[in-house]
């Protein structure tokens, strides 16, 4: 890695927010990965544009994660820069009937202030591990929400370091995706229009939401939640149940006996055997039902 670069960043954003060869298996939810070159925790819109700035200018590879809760990271690790906008870039105001969020704060977060002001219309996020930033990107939804329902506008920084505003539909919204998905563009925060409620209902419904969970979802165990999207006219767990695959396993990387589309890391498993029991998945599913699972988390590093 190139030293002026190294320099640069600790002048600018500062030596105590760099890691050097950190190991993604403290980031990830799986808990697995091999180490990234460089990891830059942002605390602020200045730490990103200086971490694009400087990445570009030095031809440095540039990843972008939030809680990393949906990607897998290769056992050999990342080659380049890890820009992490999660804790100490997430901060949430609120303004009426407005919630603006810092992409870095968890979406159980922005729900939990939601409650505590009245506001409803995010307890279906109140469980979902991920960032706002991830979750705008990839229209994360659970019981029936979505991001795209109460999303107004989010701002982003361009590759060119340009700050714009972009509204609900300039988000370009379907199922797990948007205008995000496919670029490289860097979501610094999201302001969501909610209706004002009764904060015990409010309350009520976020713990129907979260007792649902850990009565159906292997929240004890390492996992990146639902691995795949859903088919159109299928569930995905019930296709890969009756494929027989419940309880499959390979080196500790299994199918979770509880909910079927979930993978779990129970014994240690490495990055490569969650791959290798996706793919194990996918041939078997479609061999059986001529339907091709698309993965919903992400899977980067070196190969």
């Amino acid at each position: 890695m190139n030293k002026d670069y190294l320099d640069q960043l600790n002048m600018t954003v500062g030596s105590e927010k760099i890691l050097r060869n950190e190991s993604m298996k403290n980031h990830t939810s799986f808990k697995t990965g091999g180490n990234c070159d460089l990891m830059v925790l942002a605390a602020n819109e200045e730490d990103v544009k200086t971490v694009l700035r400087l990445s570009r200018q030095f031809n440095e590879p540039l990843y972008v994660f939030g809680n990393c809760s949906n990607l897998i990271v290769r056992d050999k690790g990342i080659r380049g820069t890890v820009l992490k906008i999660a804790k100490g870039f997430d901060e949430v105001t609120v303004s009426d009937n407005l919630i603006t969020a810092q992409s870095g704060a968890l979406l159980s977060k922005v729900a939990k202030v939601a409650q505590q002001f009245g506001l409803t219309g995010l307890e279906f996020a109140s469980g979902i591990p991920g960032t706002v930033g991830g979750g705008v990107s990839m229209n994360a939804g659970a019981y029936g929400g979505e991001i795209k329902d109460s999303l107004i506008y989010s701002k982003y920084i361009d590759q060119d370091g340009m700050v714009h505003e972009l509204d609900n539909q300039g988000h370009q919204f379907s199922y797990r995706r948007s205008f995000f998905s496919d670029k490289k563009d860097i979501i610094l925060s999201s302001c969501f229009l909610l209706q004002k409620g009764d904060r015990d209902e409010i309350q009520m419904k976020m713990n129907d939401f979260n007792n649902q969970r850990k009565m159906k979802q292997p929240l004890g165990f390492p996992s990146a939640g639902s691995v795949f999207k859903r088919p159109l006219g299928y569930y995905t767990g019930q296709l890969i149940e009756q494929s027989n695959l419940k309880g499959f396993n390979i080196n500790g990387a299994v199918i979770s006996s509880l909910h079927a589309g979930f993978i779990i890391n129970e014994k240690d498993a490495s990055s490569q055997d969650i791959i290798d029991l996706i793919a194990h998945i996918q041939e078997t599913v479609y061999n059986k039902y001529k339907v091709t699972l698309e993965t919903e988390v992400k899977i980067v590093g070196e190969e």
